[in-house]
Order: structure tokens, then C-alpha cells, then sequence
């Protein structure tokens, strides 16, 4: 059984019920008129590349290297439009950041990993110089290659600073798979591959279940369902009466909780909607920002039902602004799409899944005792 009910509300109806509701927070009791919204939009400025959203969503605490990161990232935004000063500016603030407070990176680094990060650092200083030579020859492709290679390197750095897991799953969710950190599904479907980055320190029960799932081999042969907008890609729905996942050893279904991390707040949280709660227009560690979010899905009316069955948000930057989705703490975000864009574009439900496999981080994923 498909859980074709989990998105009748249409992506219009979100944005209508955007207008009306959410934005009452803002003071307003009337809704806004075009440009109001348009301003409160550009004062967002949320972050729509799926990679961005990755390492903003990593559990560290290091400004100097997010500075640098955001300087990074923000070139992005000017140079489309080719605002060179713009660019300039943010190379000079990472730069200034790379020589004042290299020695403040380097002590978020447990002591076994300095040297690397000792290397990695060397690394992204001979990049930012590199930068600065592409910006000061106006070479628009050169300055998207370095950024890029860039961005790579404070990945890696960021990631060296991670140690333990920031928090404990709730006990009642003891029974369940947990993601105690990241992984990387390869999914090979009838039009091609599609990599998903999935974020288990912002979601561990939801990616853990995921998963576990793929390392079973349960999405192998399954077919997608398209929403009646082309809003969402969804699949995991299999053979039989079932809705989800029967598991073996429990002999029943298995059910998968709400899971939300609003940003800033110590662990996620567990059953409810932000919506129920009260809490609008949430800055979530994993939003429906990026085309591509992948998400749990559930019945309509149970938003701790779901089990096996997730689809692929296709991101529509006119029906669902980014930071304005009022999908974003009513259903469980635990992954983005990283790479296969364009084959998730071609995907319909005449296609399948061939097979889903952990490519990476397997060993993060911690089976219920």
C-alpha cells in the first residue's frame, strides 16, 4: 500500500497556508503583498546547495572555520552576476581569517589528527592565494574550480574536528537501527545512479532505519511514485498488503518516528510536529532547501507511521521558497541528493530502483542489542 494520501496538500496549498499562517509571527494580519514577501524572502537567504547545508549541519563549534566556509560559499552568490568586488571581499575576509586564527582551527583537532588537519590547512591557504589570482584575472570558471576544490578542503578539516556522537537517542528508540554519523547510499535506478549523502547527527533514527534498509537489500526491484505535481519522487513501498518494513525479528511493523533538529538546540525532536508545537518557520539543521532533500514519508494523519516508503524532494523555488517550506518540521529530512540531478529529473513511475548500497560510512550504523 502507497501512502498516497501523505502529500495531498499541494505545494500551492503550502504556500497559501505560508501566507495566512506562518507569516503572523512577522506581526502581520493580513496577508502580505508581494513585495513585503519578496524582502522578507532575500532576508532569509537561505542556503539551498545540498553540500552547503551538510557541513552548516555538522556538529561542531569552531567560528574561525566557518567564517572562512561562509566567505567561501557566499562567492556563489556574486559571481552569476559577476559583482567582482563582492568576491573579492569574501576572499580577503577568508584570507584575513587564515592568518589570524589558523592556530584556533587547528585546536578544535583531537591531538592523533592534528597533523592532517596540520596538511589540510597548508592545503586551503595555498587555495585561498590561488583564488585570489583567478578573482584578480576576472576568470569566472577558474574562481568556480577553486572555490570548489576549496570547499572540499574545509569539508575535510570540519570533519576531522568531529568526536564522539553530540548526543543519546531517546530509550524508546532503543529498539530501532541508529546512524552514529554519515553515510553514502549509490542507488542505481533504470535511468541511472543517484548519491545520497545521509545525516545520522541530525537524524540517527530516521537514517539508521534507511540504512539498514539499504544493507538488507529491501529497495532492490522497487518502483517510485510521482506526486500529482511533480513536487516529490516517492519510493519503498513494498509488494503486498504492507505499507513498510515487517521486521523479521519482531514479526511486525516497524515504525519510524518524527525526528527534527531545529538548529542550535542540542538534540532533535522526537513525535511531534514543529507545527503542533507551535513553532513556525524553523531554522532546521536539514531543511527542505535543496532539490534532491530526501525525506521519511508517512500517512497523512501519522506522522510517527512511517517505515520504509521516503521520497525525493524536487525543490521548486517559486511554489516552496527555501526557509518558507512548510513541509520543514512535518516530515523527517535524514539525507540529500549529492550527485544524479539530472537523473532524478528523468525519473517517472515507469521506472525502478535496481539496487541501493552503502558505499560509505556503513560502519557508523549501530544495530539495536
Amino acid at each position: 500500500m502507497r501512502f498516497r494520501g501523505w502529500w495531498k496538500t499541494s505545494t500551492v496549498t503550502l504556500v497559501l497556508l505560508f501566507l495566512s499562517v506562518s507569516l503572523s509571527g512577522y506581526g502581520w494580519n493580513t496577508t502580505p503583498s508581494e513585495p513585503i514577501l519578496i524582502s522578507v524572502l532575500a532576508e532569509k537567504n537561505a542556503v539551498t546547495d545540498p553540500n552547503a547545508i551538510l557541513r552548516n549541519a555538522l556538529p561542531i563549534d569552531n567560528q574561525p572555520i566557518r567564517t572562512i566556509q561562509e566567505a567561501i560559499e557566499d562567492i556563489s552568490n556574486h559571481l552569476r552576476g559577476k559583482r567582482w568586488p563582492a568576491i573579492i571581499k569574501d576572499v580577503k575576509q577568508a584570507a584575513f581569517v587564515l592568518t589570524l586564527k589558523s592556530n584556533e582551527i587547528l585546536d578544535s583537532v583531537p591531538e592523533d589528527r592534528r597533523t592532517q588537519a596540520e596538511t589540510i590547512l597548508e592545503d586551503i591557504k595555498t587555495g585561498v592565494t590561488q583564488l585570489q589570482e583567478a578573482v584578480d584575472s576576472k576568470d569566472k570558471e577558474q574562481v568556480r574550480l577553486k572555490r570548489q576544490a576549496l570547499l572540499s578542503s574545509i569539508t575535510e578539516i570540519e570533519e576531522l574536528m568531529l568526536t564522539g556522537f553530540p548526543f543519546e537517542v531517546p530509550s524508546e528508540y532503543a529498539n530501532l537501527p541508529q546512524l552514529k554519523g554519515r553515510a553514502t547510499v549509490e542507488i542505481e535506478t533504470t535511468q541511472g545512479n543517484l548519491t545520497v549523502v545521509v545525516d545520522g547527527y541530525s537524524a540517527p533514527v530516521n537514517a539508521g532505519n534507511f540504512v539498514d534498509l539499504v544493507q538488507r537489500g529491501f529497495y532492490d526491484g522497487l518502483g517510485f511514485l510521482d506526486s500529482e505535481d511533480n513536487f516529490a519522487l516517492q519510493t519503498g513501498d513494498p509488494p503486498g498488503p504492507d505499507a513498510g518494513f515487517i521486521d523479521p525479528k519482531m514479526g511486525q511493523y516497524r515504525a519510524i518516528p518524527l525526528e527534527v533538529l531545529v538548529r542550535g538546540d542540542q538534540e532533535p525532536i522526537y513525535g511531534q510536529t514543529l507545527e503542533e508545537l507551535g513553532i513556525y518557520l524553523p531554522d532546521l539543521a536539514l531543511p527542505f532547501n535543496a532539490y534532491g532533500t530526501v525525506a521519511l514519508g508517512h500517512p497523512s494523519l501519522e506522522p510517527n507511521g512511517g517505515s520504509s516508503q521516503f521520497f525525493f524532494f524536487k525543490f521548486d523555488n517559486e511554489l516552496t521558497p527555501p526557509g518558507f517550506n512548510l513541509m520543514d518540521g512535518n516530515y523527517s529530512v535524514f539525507g540529500y541528493l549529492v550527485d544524479g540531478k539530472e537523473v532524478l529529473k528523468s525519473l517517472t513511475e515507469k521506472d525502478k530502483i535496481i539496487s541501493a548500497k552503502v558505499i560509505d560510512g556503513l560502519d557508523n550504523l549501530v544495530q539495536p542489542q
